[in-house]
């Protein structure tokens, strides 16, 4: 008997209409911060949802993952590499723009990671990292379902990973994207926000 993988798992509940709303309202994000021909290192980009529909607005995109199953079904739209954040296989200063969707909270030592995206990263680059927020009722009610996903973030602290990014960056944050059930909302609010998203400058 054949069992689901995570990755499969994964895609079918990205598939749902409300993950699909989220993904484009994450995506209208991206695309007021991105400058055209920037060129993207997206750090934990699993099967490469988010990172497809950018390289379809024009942008080269580059994904890094640790996960060789996920990153089989990236399909040809994105250069794919296998790799841990804290282990960017990359030469220094090769990307105007380095993302993390979702992923930063799960990488094991997020302070090495954060200096590896600063060397990876151009002068005058960026990072965006989209943070779920543990005080909205988004993350709260996932994390009260013992088999949710955000059962294996690793870092809650919000305050603590911004400290630690601006020892490279220029950091600033902001509380983004309002979620009631399946309803979906603008809202800086810091209980009703599903994210807080990071933008930090290179200097």
């Amino acid at each position: 008997m054949q069992t689901t993988t995570e990755t499969e798992r994964y895609l079918k509940s990205c598939a749902s209409d409300f993950w699909q709303r989220v993904f484009e309202a994450e995506l209208q994000y991206l695309l007021q911060h991105l400058k055209p021909g920037d060129e993207i290192l997206s750090v934990g980009c699993g099967p490469a949802i988010m990172e497809r529909r950018l390289t379809e607005q024009g942008f080269l995109v580059v994904g890094l993952d640790v996960s060789r199953e996920a990153l089989a079904c990236t399909g040809d739209a994105i250069r794919a590499v296998a790799a841990p954040a804290e282990e960017m296989p990359f030469p220094d200063a090769s990307f105007d723009v380095v993302l993390y969707i979702a992923s930063l909270q799960f990488v094991d030592n997020y302070r090495t990671a954060l200096q590896r995206t600063a060397a990876v990263l151009r002068p005058g680059g960026r990072l965006i990292a989209l943070l779920l927020n543990p005080a909205s009722r988004f993350f709260r009610e996932r994390y009260a379902n013992s088999e949710s996903y955000v059962r294996k973030l690793r870092h809650t602290d919000l305050a603590a990973i911004e400290k630690t990014a601006s020892e490279w960056f220029e950091a600033s944050g902001e509380y983004y994207l309002g979620v009631d059930g399946e309803r979906l909302f603008e809202s800086s609010h810091h209980e009703e926000a599903a994210l807080y998203i990071l933008t930090c400058i290179k200097p």
